[in-house]
């Protein structure tokens, strides 16, 4: 049996029992039902339900769910309003975040993504050094000959991302490579990525990812 499969029946099995639980924390203890969580319980939520995948301090260790601790706000915070506007369309997205973000005020959005910023993102994962040195490469020199800018262009030479461009530094290998096949399918509908994926193979995915998974 595939990973891809085995992932695809854990989604199934246990996303509908993970957010019935964020149901359970979005909504107020008193007062209407279905009132959103108010800001200053944000770090409650982010520990007793967002790190059930993510990890309570943003370093998850489960490669299906992306590391968010140093991750930018900005980019969380849109995230998670892509997620509540269901306008972002790769499949855990629907299977998880859809339902876990649809309750969620602006401000405890602000919140929650200000609490796993300022988390400190954990070691990279060793990878060989020929895997990396070619997934360097790529990174910071692109592909010419078939199009593909380099990653660095963007996501700055570390990967550490910008005002503009999220962190990849440190980011699961796993998660990376769903992604980028996201962006490659149209199923996550960002232009620029698409661009830059649409020829990428699947192996030079995969270099790619493994780099980004050493980086601290």
């Amino acid at each position: 049996m595939s990973m891809d499969h085995t992932i695809r029946k854990w989604v199934r099995r246990t996303a509908p029992s993970i957010a019935a639980a964020a149901l359970m924390m979005v909504s107020a203890p008193s007062g209407a039902q279905g009132a959103p969580t108010p800001p200053q319980q944000a770090p409650q939520l982010a520990i007793a339900v967002c790190g059930t995948c993510h990890g309570v301090d943003g370093n998850s260790i489960n490669p299906m769910f992306p590391r968010l601790a140093g991750q930018h706000a900005w980019y969380i915070e849109q995230q998670l309003k892509e997620f509540r506007a269901q306008t972002r369309g790769d499949p855990y997205a629907i299977a998880y975040m859809w339902g876990m973000a649809n309750q969620l005020s602006n401000a405890t959005i602000d919140a929650l993504a200000k609490y796993f910023s300022s988390q400190t993102p954990g070691p990279g994962v060793p990878h060989s050094k020929a895997i990396i040195a070619r997934g360097r490469a790529i990174f910071e020199q692109g592909i010419p000959t078939q199009g593909v800018p380099a990653c660095a262009a963007c996501h700055g030479p570390q990967a550490l991302g910008s005002a503009q461009f999220p962190r990849l530094a440190g980011q699961h290998a796993e998660y990376i490579m769903k992604q980028l096949q996201s962006f490659q399918d149209n199923m996550r509908k960002v232009a620029i990525m698409h661009g830059v994926a649409q020829t990428l193979h699947r192996s030079q995915m995969r270099a790619v990812a493994d780099y980004l998974e050493s980086l601290p």
